[in-house]
């Protein structure tokens, strides 16, 4: 079966272990006059950090997910603030659970899903993402748009790219198109926005219960060449922001150079922005930092809000969230991207006759060729703009290039509900031997009941992905060889 037990505490080599007098040692130790328990502060550093997962709005309450997770012996916390979080013991794989790999849930640190409760989402609106993977946020922001219209997740790193795309495909989004762009660069091109997230890459101190081994490695110039990406990064923002828009500035460290001195330099230099005051409830937050070494910042920066460790048993965290005035220039819409549909009705239609979907499956949805091997599936109202040019938009849906033609794991997850045909429900270790990507015998009610060939399965209701039913009398695994990851060996 799947390995999920708890362990007591997540495991970690001597070379990592970090404890409340070494943290005092530390750089951080500069800190110590932003805290207002030191002590506490520290010994919440040198704990191990429970994870955190959210419920996938499109697919499963959290309350049923809560009542999955008590199945398997696992005692999961509501968080005040999150209503689709839930805590989970220290030590828990969640990547290794089969609602997982269903995309049922993400897992995500809970400071860092706070972002998308303070950016006033509603659907309709235009969003960029301009600092995106591994897309944890990115995937929030699109459920509160109701996984429709247009949102755009950018990561300069091309590397990045994949996990970020790999994680919205899992959790079967819709509204996005993935760009690899140096947002400091970001184009006029591409219009203006009405939310966009900078979640600026930093110094990430405030990871150090997730990432032990940061201690030795943190450095005193690290905030120094952060501040300036960091600042460019949040300038653009403010230029592709629209009249009466938002943008929510956000990063993992405690440093205030990366935070409120970053928020400042373009207060001062964008006469039509200025802070909105944050409030989260259900969590214990601070004001941002007015004074820093010396340095006195404008007091309305005491609007952006801190979480320290010692108050949430969280990670550390800053938000500022900046409104741009209605009365600042607006630009003209930009130029759509152009999408090639021609044959996709043909092929919708092969589906349709193949699994028994109905043709009301596809209502809201367009079904677009990116490349040879197939389609893609998006909302039938996102619209990127043609600058910068996505790497793609919707999730891959459908592989064309092979006979038969298949479905992606990604795409049964979306459509594979509706399905009347060709469809199995597995057992508990069906399911297990189909994550492992193991060869497994059907029952003779499932052999009855589906003809050999490609197939759909399932389990409690929730599809897994694609598999073949052979004739020989076996069922063979078809999940993806990059998700096979969220299986633990037996």
């Amino acid at each position: 079966m799947l390995n999920t037990a708890p362990s007591e505490q997540p495991s970690r080599s001597p070379a990592d272990a970090i404890t409340p007098s070494r943290i005092a040692t530390s750089l951080l130790s500069r800190y110590r006059p932003l805290v207002d328990d030191w002590e506490a502060f520290t010994h919440a550093l040198a704990r191990p950090q429970a994870p955190c997962i959210w419920a996938n709005p499109a697919r499963i309450a959290v309350a049923e997910l809560a009542a999955l997770l008590e199945e398997q012996g696992l005692t999961a916390q509501t968080i005040p603030g999150l209503p689709h979080a839930l805590r989970l013991p220290p030590g828990t794989k969640a990547g290794q659970s089969w609602w997982y790999c269903a995309g049922l849930a993400h897992a995500q640190e809970e400071v860092s899903q706070l972002p998308a409760q303070l950016m006033d989402l509603t659907p309709g609106q235009r969003v960029l993402d301009l600092c995106a993977a591994p897309g944890g946020k990115t995937a929030q922001i699109a459920f509160a748009l109701g996984n429709r219209g247009t949102l755009i997740a950018n990561d300069i790193a091309h590397a990045r790219i994949k996990a970020l795309q790999g994680n919205l495909d899992r959790l079967g989004v819709l509204n996005v198109t993935t760009t690899c762009h140096d947002g400091a660069n970001w184009p006029a091109a591409s219009g203006q926005f009405d939310r966009i997230l900078v979640d600026a890459p930093c110094s990430s101190e405030g990871t150090l219960r997730r990432n032990p081994s940061l201690l030795a490695r943190l450095d005193g110039n690290n905030s120094a060449r952060a501040e300036v990406r960091q600042r460019a990064l949040l300038r653009k923002a403010v230029q592709r922001c629209r009249p009466g828009g938002r943008i929510l500035y956000s990063t993992c460290t405690f440093a205030p150079e990366e935070n409120e001195c970053v928020v400042a330099a373009i207060l001062a230099e964008s006469p039509h922005v200025r802070l909105l005051p944050a409030t989260i409830p259900g969590f214990v937050t601070r004001p941002g930092v007015t004074e820093w070494r010396g340095q006195r910042l404008p007091s309305a920066l005491a609007h952006c809000i801190r979480l320290w460790p010692h108050h949430n048993d969280t990670g550390g965290f800053f938000i500022a969230v900046l409104h741009k005035d209605a009365s600042a220039a607006a630009e003209p819409a930009p130029t759509p991207a152009v999408f090639d549909d021609a044959d996709a009705a043909e092929w919708l239609s092969g589906l349709n006759a193949k699994y028994g979907l109905d043709a009301a499956a596809w209502s809201g949805l367009r079904a677009h060729r990116q490349t040879r091997r197939g389609l893609h599936l998006m909302a039938a109202d996102h619209c990127p703009p043609a600058v910068p040019k996505g790497l793609a938009s919707g999730l891959f849906m459908h592989r064309t290039n092979i006979r038969p033609p298949k479905p992606s794991t990604s795409g049964a997850l979306v459509i594979g509900h509706q399905a009347t045909r060709f469809k199995i429900a597995l057992d508990t270790e069906q399911r297990d031997r189909y994550l492992r990507r193991e060869t497994f015998a059907p029952t003779p009610l499932q052999c009855a009941t589906t003809p050999p060939g490609q197939i759909l399965v399932s389990y409690r209701g929730h599809l897994l992905g694609v598999a073949v039913l052979h004739r020989s009398g076996v069922i063979e695994s078809l999940f993806p060889r990059r998700w096979s990851g969220c299986a633990a060996a037996p």
